[in-house]
């Protein structure tokens, strides 16, 4: 019988031993054979096999189960059966193969996981020696190439606990005293696994702490993996056995094929970088600096979503009309991609060239633009809200606005508190109805007073309605109301969405002096 078996009498004493179970425990049967089963087999008899052995004897039902000997550093699979006279009988299958195939998927499938988590692929590799680690290796470091191609350690593990703290050191030290030469670098180089033994990493790095850390940590062999993406080295993973552990082919085998998906990961994280570093510029290409006005100052801002593409529909403005008047929009296309930020462009533009043109007052301008989409079967929604600033004798301003479906502006008085919200007119938004109504409200500014008009990127969440969110802006800008401006709209969208907004952010806002 190829497997090994065993047979306990119902007192324990162990009456059979095949020659399986002698290949499989390197034990003779004579040192088996008559003796209790706790003696021959010491720590099973409170191990979850040695439970298993009494529920068996006890219920007279079967029982499955996988379990390693920490002795023999193997897995097997047992099959455990009720005997004659009480007694049981266990069949023993080695499942090493098995668990360690297992293993290594598991670890292919974490690793994916891992580096699928975030746009950044950075920002995981930190964990990704622990995923390593022990399955692949006895411990690990990754590195990575920076954007101007220095490169850095971003994650260490040791499978020993006590020897952690060393690595985590020597993984601070030794990318600074490295020279070209050395094995790791050129594993980056010629893109090509570089196998390495101790006393080739320890010739390479000068005397000193580093030297010392790594002759305490490596006591075996190691393997440089470099990371590639599209041609490219993006990184390293250095991984390490000790001495007595000899790698398996698979277990080699699996590395690469982790250094490969980290690699190609890292890649798509650095075009993602690229893109989405492009596509803000281009969106702040097309929101230029605001007009400012004499007796006030203005302040824009604009935050992209966190998790888009960094480039949409939201726009901010601030210029000034032929009659000397400043006019403040912001505006909301319906949509967040490039077609969004294509069609923003072109409303903008729309608006500044009916804005300047006709000195029309805000409802009017709107109710233009309207006419000019419908006019040039321009197929977008949009939200905007138009405010004209005039200034008045006394130091203060009128402001007249105006809304297309957007959210009114907030008003700061000089004495820290707000006007009420105006009652909702429910306007419609661009591009539904070109004969729609617009209704203009005018708002008297005292100096001193304090204009902010906003997109919902600001107040808006997903789980909880626009009031809520509006009550919080208010509350925040009551509480900032003593900041400059600049301050005031920092502060404000980071008190709000904390740098990592659901939805784009922009933001004008005017102070009288």
């Amino acid at each position: 019988m190829p497997m090994g078996f065993l047979q306990f009498s119902a007192d324990w004493t162990v009456t059979y031993v095949n020659a399986g179970a002698e290949r499989a425990f390197r034990r003779r049967r004579e040192d088996l054979l008559g003796r209790n089963a706790w003696q021959a087999f010491p720590g099973n008899e409170d191990s979850a096999l040695g439970r298993a052995y009494r529920r068996v004897a006890s219920t007279r039902d079967r029982e499955v189960l996988e379990v390693r000997s920490a002795v023999l550093g193997v897995w097997f699979e047992v099959r455990i059966v009720p005997a004659e006279g009480g007694g049981v009988s266990a069949f023993f299958t080695d499942t090493t193969d098995r668990h360690r195939t297992q293993e290594r998927l598991a670890v292919l499938a974490q690793i994916s996981a891992e580096v699928a988590g975030t746009p950044d692929a950075v920002q995981s590799m930190s964990r990704i020696p622990r995923v390593l680690v022990p399955a692949l290796a006895d411990w690990a470091v990754v590195t990575v190439l920076e954007d101007d191609g220095r490169p850095r350690d971003v994650g260490c593990w040791h499978a020993d606990p006590a020897l952690r703290p060393v690595l985590a050191r020597y993984s601070e030290l030794r990318l600074g005293e490295l020279p070209a030469t050395t094995p790791l670098i050129r594993s980056m180089h010629t893109q090509e696994p570089t196998p390495v033994t101790a006393a080739e990493v320890a010739d390479s790095l000068p005397p000193g702490e580093s030297r010392d850390l790594q002759r305490r940590l490596a006591t075996g062999s190691g393997l440089y993996l470099p990371l590639l993406g599209r041609g490219r080295t993006l990184g390293v993973i250095t991984l390490w056995w000790a001495a007595g552990h000899t790698p398996e082919a698979e277990d080699l085998a699996a590395a690469r094929e982790a250094a490969d998906r980290i690699g190609l990961a890292l890649d798509n994280g650095r075009l993602y970088r690229q893109q989405a570093a492009l596509a803000e510029e281009l969106q702040r290409s097309l929101l230029t600096q605001p007009f400012q006005p004499a007796g006030a100052d203005v302040a824009v801002r604009y935050t992209p979503a966190a998790e888009a593409a960094r480039v949409g529909g939201d726009w901010y403005d601030a210029f000034r009309a032929s009659d000397g008047a400043t006019t403040l929009v912001i505006g909301d296309v319906v949509g967040h991609d490039t077609a969004a930020a294509a069609a923003m462009g072109q409303l903008r533009g729309l608006l500044r060239g009916i804005a300047t043109y006709s000195d029309a007052g805000p409802a009017e301008v709107l109710r233009g633009l309207d006419a000019a989409m419908a006019q040039l079967s321009f197929p977008t929604l949009a939200t905007a809200a138009v405010a004209r600033l005039v200034p008045t004798g006394d130091g203060g301003a009128c402001l007249r606005w105006s809304s297309a479906g957007h959210l009114a502006p907030v008003v700061l008085r000089p004495d820290g508190t707000l006007d009420p919200p105006p009652p909702w007119q429910g306007d419609l938004l661009l591009g539904v109805d070109r004969l729609a109504p617009r209704v203009e409200h005018d708002v008297a500014l005292a100096p001193g007073s304090t204009v902010l008009l906003f997109t919902d990127g600001l107040v808006e969440r997903r789980n909880e309605d626009l009031d809520t969110g509006l009550a919080r802006l208010r509350a925040a800008v009551e509480q900032l109301a003593d900041r400059p401006l600049d301050d005031l709209c920092d502060e404000l969208v980071d008190l709000l969405v904390h740098g990592r907004p659901d939805d784009d952010v922009a933001l004008v806002a005017v102070r009288l002096r």
